[in-house]
């Protein structure tokens, strides 16, 4: 009887084992992409055109091309860094076997 009552408290513990669906590595892949959508965004600030003058400056290639390109990248991995889960070392212990 008390080896039962041990094996259904081993099972619960077992069940009670929570898993969640984020870990720490995409915690770190989130911020490094969040790095890299406010970099982007930096890059894209800069003086406007004030009154009459014309500023050329806001044609420059960082703000034009390098910073929305960064940005975007940075969006894109996002969406990687959320999905991303790492490969289970169990699991490739089962297929050698």
């Amino acid at each position: 009887m008390a080896k039962q009552e041990k094996k259904t408290q081993v099972e619960n513990k077992e069940k009670a084992k929570v898993t969640y669906p984020l870990t720490k590595i995409n915690f770190i892949l989130m911020a490094i992409c969040l790095l890299l959508i406010i970099i982007g965004f930096w890059l894209m600030t800069g003086d406007a055109n004030v009154g009459d003058t014309f500023n050329k400056n806001i044609f420059e290639g960082s703000r034009v091309t390098t910073g929305p390109i960064i940005a975007f990248l940075g969006f894109v991995l996002m969406a990687f860094a959320i999905i991303y889960r790492k490969k289970d070392r169990k699991d490739d212990n089962n297929e050698e076997a």
